[in-house]
């Protein structure tokens, strides 16, 4: 008879007809590749195929990427575990950011890619548990997170800042968001944008960012205004005034290139601009 294979290594059996749960969809992507792979299985098992849950699972794969001397791993896992304990919409909105980088990315072919590899989605979720952290008023060991989040995946988000679910953070390098910045829900940006202030004012000084906007690489958007819902900041833009619900911010400084822009412009991820607005050259 021969040896049964254990529980956490078994393939997941989904119901073809409807959509695997993203956590399903993880296990038989994780197991289908370490089949494929023998050189990552022993990493596959011991991230994914080994856990019981998402959050357990991220919960590992987070505290193994933070962990270093002053902080050891086994110590910020039982921290990322509390914070998952103690309020499951944290793992139900990492669930979301997971699908969100799905299915906006085209370079993203599962739930495993993003999931150990791409530092956006990671220090989004490390930014989550820190914003947990902040608001139970550990602010040092919020601060500290914030710091390994940016000495690791350089992604610099203050714990204070509120983020929607259905985030999406492409590559992630030089993406900087300041302390009273407020971001909403089904967001997608791309590496080097900046939400900050626009001095050494205190109080309210940073963006707030609405439902579905598009945020293209290097764009800047600095001071607290308003970009609308829907609305997209074209690539390398520099906004110091709101942009209004569904319309285009192009040019440094940014003005309004293209009302109304696309319905959804953070989930087609179109980061092109009318042929009209070309003629717009600093």
């Amino acid at each position: 008879m021969g040896r049964e294979e254990p529980m956490s290594q078994r393939l997941e059996v989904v119901d073809p007809a409807t959509p695997p749960p993203v956590w399903a969809a993880l296990r038989n992507e994780a197991y289908a590749a370490a089949k494929s792979e023998a050189a990552l299985a022993s990493l596959l098992a011991a991230v994914i195929l080994n856990h019981e849950t998402l959050g357990d699972a991220l919960s590992y794969q987070l505290a193994r990427k933070l962990g270093d001397q002053e902080l050891r791993a086994m110590t910020l896992r039982d921290i990322l575990e509390e914070a998952y304990e103690s309020d499951p919409s944290l793992v139900e909105i990492a669930e979301a950011d997971l699908k969100a980088v799905f299915e906006r990315d085209p370079a993203c072919r599962g739930y495993v890619q993003p999931f150990l590899f791409f530092k956006g989605f990671q220090a989004l979720q490390t930014h989550r548990v820190a914003h947990w952290l902040w608001k139970a008023g550990r602010e040092t060991l919020a601060f500290y997170l914030q710091s390994r989040s940016s000495e690791l995946f350089q992604v610099d988000i203050n714990p204070a800042t509120r983020i929607g679910r259905g985030v999406f953070i492409d590559h992630g390098t030089g993406i900087v968001i300041g302390e009273t910045a407020v971001i909403g829900d089904d967001v997608s940006m791309l590496q080097g944008v900046t939400l900050g202030g626009t001095g050494a004012e205190r109080g309210d000084r940073h963006p707030k960012v609405g439902n579905g906007v598009l945020l293209g690489a290097g764009a800047k958007v600095l001071g607290n205004i308003t970009i609308g819902d829907h609305a997209k900041v074209a690539s390398g833009s520099v906004v110091l005034k709101p942009v209004p619900p569904h319309c285009t911010a192009a040019g440094v400084p940014a003005r309004l290139v293209n009302c109304p822009t696309c319905d959804e412009p953070a989930k087609s991820m179109d980061h092109t601009l009318a042929d009209a607005v070309y003629d717009y050259v600093i």
